[in-house]
């Protein structure tokens, strides 16, 4: 899933925000294939996060861009969103100089489907052009 949201509620400030869906599990409890593409794809016209990072600074239409990955676990987790969070962070900033700011994360649990028992909201501001 990918969407593109504008935020423009402020006269100062318009957001572009790119949001993506991390499931390692599907509905059923099965294990998703190539469920971390979302994010680790890092390149140009790609719809994986790091794709959308590249489309988002190439455009001066906005004075604020970020992204977004809404993620799910069991509790506890039995795979867990660690090592993909940190891989998008190394790789968005080590090798594409993607300027991400510091991760922003709010996590959530105890929901009531049987399989995404929790949520993680993590998002980050990229913070200037690619150099």
């Amino acid at each position: 899933m990918s969407l593109t949201v504008v935020m423009d509620d402020s006269p100062q400030e318009r957001w572009a925000m790119e949001v993506k869906i991390v499931r390692p599990f599907g509905d059923n409890g099965k294990i998703a294939e190539n469920w971390s593409q979302n994010l680790l794809h890092p390149y140009e016209g790609n719809v994986s996060l790091m794709g959308d990072a590249i489309k988002l600074m190439g455009t001066n239409d906005f004075d604020r861009k970020g992204l977004i990955a809404i993620g799910y676990e069991h509790s506890p987790a039995e795979i867990s969103l660690d090592p993909l969070l940190c891989s998008f962070e190394i790789v968005s900033k080590s090798v594409l100089n993607l300027p991400l700011s510091k991760r922003v994360e709010f996590k959530r649990d105890r929901l009531i489907h049987p399989v995404h028992q929790v949520v993680r909201c993590v998002g980050w501001e990229l913070s200037q052009p690619l150099t």
